[in-house]
């Protein structure tokens, strides 16, 4: 089955950045991502070794089978493959205007993990939430809202710790002040929202585009560390995520979420996995900044951190609440946890925020990580998914490796 080649897009290399942008920076991370291989017609896994791309799924057909391992990071480390190209290479041919299908590109570093996502997770998130519920989607009364509604609260909300008796009370006071919200209640009560992104096998990696629907006028990335976890519960690695958001429609009902947040190539993921090791562990995640910059064709300019000392919540809290004796996942999840970002920078009209505008450029970064860098699309322009589980399950028999 081929994957169809992107439609306008400009040259690659001009917006993608380069592989060592795209990489971690420290060199001895073990990495795991997956590449559509034109030989096999189908996606395989690799891992990255000194800028070379190491096909590995003659030892695991999936990403899926790496990250079960009682030790992921030690398993890919010992071992060896067939090198299929240059990394920067391969990055370049993922987002050239017009792809050399007969030439290896980058995919979403998952694949069988269920796509889930934690929303309000950091307590700014929540205010940016109420106030969208209250506005509706009208830009205007937003910034009229949130001027209110900070000057009423009137206390440090990052240094709020979800499910505290601190946050109780802040709730009760916000409700007695008729400004209860359903994002209120996720984003300090005890319960966290976790919901799913997308269906399995539909995120996109790096290099290619991501989707807003063309009837939605408000709308922004969220930039996220996403955690990779088995199907025990453990952690055993994570990427960067874009858990792409319209905010009008969010706005308007919480029961919208679906149609908000899953759209074509509207979750985006990698450009690797890094797996957990002596160097890099949940200790490390817990401190990570990642870094937003949003550049448009209108010469507009966007830059924002999101910090993860302060979430309201533990990641390893959110991963509770996701996976255990309520809920198993067999073939593990991938977590995106939460963004501070809050998109209030005017890009048109004063006091109207941000909203995204096609071809705007995304970037997310984070040394430990890398860039996740990816070109805002129409969700109906962007490559249709059709490439599901049992196209999946097929090819793999086809080639020999289930």
């Amino acid at each position: 089955m081929t994957v169809p080649r992107p439609r306008g897009l400009a040259a690659g290399a001009d917006w993608v950045g380069t592989a060592a942008e795209a990489l971690p920076d420290d060199s001895d991370s073990v990495l795991i991502g997956r590449i559509w291989d034109p030989a096999g017609d189908g996606p395989s896994p690799v891992t990255v070794r000194d800028g070379e791309v190491i096909d590995i799924s003659h030892s695991f057909p999936t990403v899926r089978d790496i990250c079960e391992l009682p030790d992921p990071a030690a398993t890919v480390a010992g071992l060896d493959g067939p090198r299929v190209g240059d990394f920067g290479e391969i990055l370049a041919n993922t987002g050239a205007a017009t792809r050399d299908g007969n030439r290896p590109w980058l995919l979403a570093p998952v694949d069988l993990q269920a796509l889930k996502a934690a929303g309000v997770t950091f307590p700014i998130s929540m205010i940016e939430r109420v106030i969208e519920e209250r506005a509706r989607g009208d830009l205007a009364l937003a910034a009229e809202i949130r001027q209110r509604m900070l000057a009423d609260v009137g206390v440090d909300l990052h240094s709020l710790s979800a499910g505290s008796p601190e946050a109780d009370r802040l709730k009760s006071l916000l409700v007695a002040e008729g400004m209860w919200s359903q994002y209120l209640e996720v984003g300090i009560g005890p319960d966290a929202e976790i919901f799913t992104k997308g269906q399995i096998l539909s995120a996109v990696g790096t290099a290619v585009p991501v989707g807003v629907l063309a009837a939605s006028t408000w709308n922004n990335p969220e930039p996220e560390v996403t955690l990779i976890i088995q199907s025990s519960g453990r952690v055993v690695g994570a990427t960067l995520g874009n858990d792409v958001n319209l905010r009008d429609i969010e706005g308007r009902s919480a029961l919208l979420l679906p149609l908000a947040k899953d759209n074509n190539a509207s979750c985006a993921l990698g450009p690797m996995i890094r797996l957990f090791d002596d160097r890099f562990d949940m200790d490390r995640v817990r401190e990570l900044e990642v870094r937003l910059d949003v550049r448009g064709v209108d010469d507009f300019h966007l830059e924002a951190v999101s910090e993860m000392t302060r979430m309201s919540r533990d990641p390893q809290e959110l991963v509770r609440q996701l996976i255990g004796p309520h809920h198993n996942y067999p073939d593990g999840a991938a977590l995106m946890l939460g963004t501070m970002f809050a998109p209030i920078q005017d890009r048109d009209r004063p006091g109207e925020g941000f909203t995204h505008k096609v071809d705007d450029v995304v970037r997310i970064s984070c040394p430990a990580l890398g860039t996740l860098v990816n070109r805002v699309r129409h969700a109906e322009e962007c490559e249709p998914w059709h490439f599901g589980v049992r196209d999946l399950m097929g090819n793999l028999v086809r080639r020999g490796l289930l």
